[in-house]
């Protein structure tokens, strides 16, 4: 399969893991190791909506023709995929839950395909304009 078709896929698996890894901080918020205490069910639900619509938007310019702002606008949407790296420096991998650890290298995982596609794709547009 072309990597261009992949690319809304990539983009579904993606946003499907964020989404799971952020669920799971929010309804498990207590449970993870050394986060602020400030920090809410709606704080952790409206930063995932947020970079989520960052996401969409880049789609949206992919979708309208502005292929190379879009892609540029989907690669900043997958590096939010790796913040979850920052668990770690709160806390060690073994003081996670397994569930924990899963879901956020699953994001990772996930943000890291993404953004090899969309750098794949931006390069590969600036080429041909060259």
């Amino acid at each position: 399969m072309r990597i261009e078709r992949c690319l809304p896929i990539l983009l579904l698996v993606y946003g499907a893991s964020s989404l799971l890894h952020f669920a799971h901080n929010a309804e498990f918020l207590a449970d993870y190791p050394n986060l602020p205490a400030s920090l809410s069910r709606m704080n952790v639900y409206g930063a995932w909506l947020g970079i989520t619509a960052i996401g969409a938007l880049g789609w949206l310019l992919v979708r309208l023709g502005y292929r190379l702002a879009g892609l540029t606008v989907i690669a900043v949407y997958a590096t939010f995929g790796f913040d979850g790296l920052g668990h770690y420096t709160l806390a060690p991998v073994a003081a996670h839950t397994s569930m924990m650890n899963a879901t956020i290298w699953l994001e990772v995982f996930a943000a890291g395909l993404l953004l090899v596609a969309t750098a794949h794709l931006a390069l590969k547009r600036i080429r041909a304009r060259a």
